[in-house]
């Protein structure tokens, strides 16, 4: 006998996601619908950004990578973008706590230049 012959293939198994799942629905259904955009993130796996219906916005890290992160999305009816367009990017509303927090002091004024 062959060692080609006694080796069977070896699947990867598939990344648990029900957790990620039901934040997912969670976010979708009170916001009015989701959009989502999966983004790599080197080895740390991959993020989820969600897009509501009513222009919030919130994200997940997914550490099973991209294909995990796809796969919660479809496990959770939420359609996937493959890239930023600009309807999904002017459709996004922040309020002043991103902004605070995207500039942080230089936002509320307390920046140098």
């Amino acid at each position: 006998m062959r060692m080609a012959e006694t080796v069977e293939e070896q699947t990867t198994p598939k990344p648990k996601v029900g957790p990620i799942v039901k934040r997912l629905r969670s976010f979708a259904k009170a916001h009015d619908g989701a959009t989502a955009v999966v983004e790599y993130i080197g080895q740390k796996g991959a993020r989820i950004v969600l897009v509501g219906g009513d222009g919030r916005w919130g994200d997940q890290v997914v550490a099973g990578g991209v294909e995990a992160a796809t796969t919660a999305c479809a496990e959770a009816e939420i359609p996937v973008k493959d890239e930023w367009e600009r309807d999904l990017v002017t459709g996004i509303k922040t309020d002043s706590y991103e902004w605070n927090y995207m500039g942080g002091s230089a936002a509320r004024g307390g920046g140098t230049r």
